[in-house]
């Protein structure tokens, strides 16, 4: 089956929820969205306020810090495959909690495996956490993990795992937001050497 179709029955699935209580209190659920045919595949933690409202991902202010990111390493987000851990908004934006991670990860390993990216980009702590558990990679902390790249094996195919804080950290830390553009820097001389554009 083309990526397309099956990237469309996961987010078909995704609207229509209720394996966890998330869906009581959604107003969207956000599949996640992009270029089917993506090398890169961007993978943030859960929809925000205005995911929830617009039913797509990064639509915020965090979401407009991605677009300047993503520009300066010479992609858009027509380009490139966005998704998140958790497919629906926590309450008041809490914290994912493990059942809800362990729920709705399902949808973003078909995701994945639909895509076959060469890089996955996790930004922040539950999204390089729930990547890096599914890669037998240890996790201590986004602080420590951040800008490193990690050959590993997911979902019985070969990846690049590169993980960044996450742009709304970013927004909230200057000190993130140096660190976030720092990392983008190192991504975009990697991506050039492999030819991924």
């Amino acid at each position: 089956m083309p990526k397309k179709e099956l990237l469309g029955a996961v987010a078909a699935e995704v609207v229509v929820c209720v394996k966890c209580s998330l869906w009581k209190t959604r107003k969207n659920a956000v599949p996640g969205e992009g270029n089917p045919e993506s090398q890169i595949m961007f993978i943030g933690e859960a929809p925000g306020y205005w995911e929830d409202v617009k039913g797509k991902p990064f639509v915020g202010d965090a979401g407009k810090f991605l677009d300047t990111l993503l520009s300066e390493i010479g992609f858009s987000r027509e380009g490139v495959f966005i998704g998140n851990v958790l497919k629906c908004r926590p309450p008041r934006n809490r914290e994912p909690q493990p059942n809800e991670i362990q729920t709705c990860t399902p949808y973003l390993d078909r995701q994945i495996k639909a895509i076959q990216p060469k890089f996955i980009v996790t930004l922040g702590n539950h999204s390089t956490a729930y990547i890096f558990s599914r890669a037998n990679l240890p996790f201590n902390s986004i602080t420590q993990a951040h800008g490193k790249f990690h050959e590993a094996s997911i979902l019985d195919m070969q990846v690049t795992i590169f993980p960044t804080f996450h742009p709304a950290a970013a927004l909230y830390h200057p000190r993130y937001k140096q660190q976030i553009n720092a990392d983008f820097k190192q991504l975009k001389q990697e991506l050039q050497k492999r030819g991924i554009t």
